[in-house]
């Protein structure tokens, strides 16, 4: 943007900490950070030296642009908090990074007069300098009025990235295809790491590096055009010899691996490429391992706080 605006971030997770250094980079003033978190103090040091660390109420009213980057279920309350604070002022800049919201979430700030914006990088984040080089070129999925559509697209060039336009009613659907295609994803490839491990691999990471590079980079040329694999020859025994394995060494990855070659088969069937009588034989050993299936150990997560999850 052509004028310096103070900006100041309110969840200094890991997409919070690296937007507010790179508008710093690109020439903003960062006048005041809020998390609560150990993580968060740590990377407000690290990407953010010199920053004070101030409450929510306080960041909000030093700045001109306000970066909202608080997990999606505290968005609508941090908002209002503000708001009734008497902390957002008209024409001050209110943009949230959340990916399911638009900006019905910033209803309270709009009313006070502030300038919603509904800013979500289409990006993995470590919450390091490691993710500052990634933005050059990252989407940005943009929700704005058409009074805000300059401003937005010059906060997102200034981050590097470029805008693409989801309209207020597409924003969850946007939101749930990313998180499907990334979040899953980083769950499938943890879960083929320990299947390889239990086989005896002593480096899962590289035999699947060039392996899954190939295939995704294959699927996002053609589509499920680009599927290999047991599934689409109707390799019936194969499948069956997998869930045999697994069920054995990694009853963890049974409910995925079947939850997956039942949509695998859904889509080389309606194709043509597996005659039905063959997919039903598929079929009826999914749903073999599907009733015999052992839950795996209960899932594991960081403390919601003032944490940034990747992709939001």
């Amino acid at each position: 943007m052509t004028t310096t605006l103070r900006v100041g971030v309110v969840g200094a997770g890991r997409v919070g900490a690296v937007l507010s250094s790179a508008l710093r980079d690109a020439g903003h003033l960062v006048v005041a950070a809020a998390g609560e978190s150990d993580a968060s103090r740590r990377r407000i040091e690290q990407l953010l030296p010199g920053v004070p660390i101030a409450k929510p109420s306080a960041v909000a009213r030093a700045c001109d642009l306000l970066l909202l980057t608080v997990p999606d279920d505290m968005l609508g309350n941090v908002v209002s908090m503000l708001a009734a604070s008497g902390s957002l002022r008209e024409g001050q800049i209110v943009a949230h990074t959340s990916g399911r919201h638009g900006l019905a979430v910033l209803a309270a700030a709009t009313a006070v007069g502030a300038r919603p914006l509904a800013i979500h990088p289409a990006m993995t984040f470590t919450g390091t300098a490691i993710d500052l080089p990634r933005l050059s070129g990252c989407v940005f999925g943009v929700t704005v009025g058409a009074d805000e559509r300059a401003v937005a697209e010059r906060l997102v060039a200034d981050l590097g990235g470029r805008p693409v336009w989801v309209e207020e009613e597409r924003r969850t659907l946007y939101h749930a295809g990313l998180a499907h295609g990334a979040n899953h994803l980083v769950t499938l490839v943890a879960e083929a790491r320990e299947v390889l491990a239990a086989s005896g691999a002593d480096d899962p990471s590289a035999i699947l590096r060039p392996l899954l590079t190939a295939a995704l980079d294959n699927a996002l040329a053609a589509g499920d055009a680009a599927l290999t694999g047991p599934i689409v020859r109707g390799d019936v025994q194969t499948v069956e010899a997998h869930l045999a394995d697994l069920q054995a060494h990694a009853p963890q990855s049974v409910a995925s691996y079947v939850a997956l070659a039942r949509a695998t088969l859904g889509r080389v069937v309606t194709d043509g490429r597996v005659l039905p009588i063959r997919a039903a034989r598929i079929i009826a050993l999914l749903d073999g391992a599907t009733r015999a299936v052992v839950p795996g150990p209960a899932a594991t997560a960081e403390p919601a706080g003032d944490e940034g999850g990747p992709t939001r």
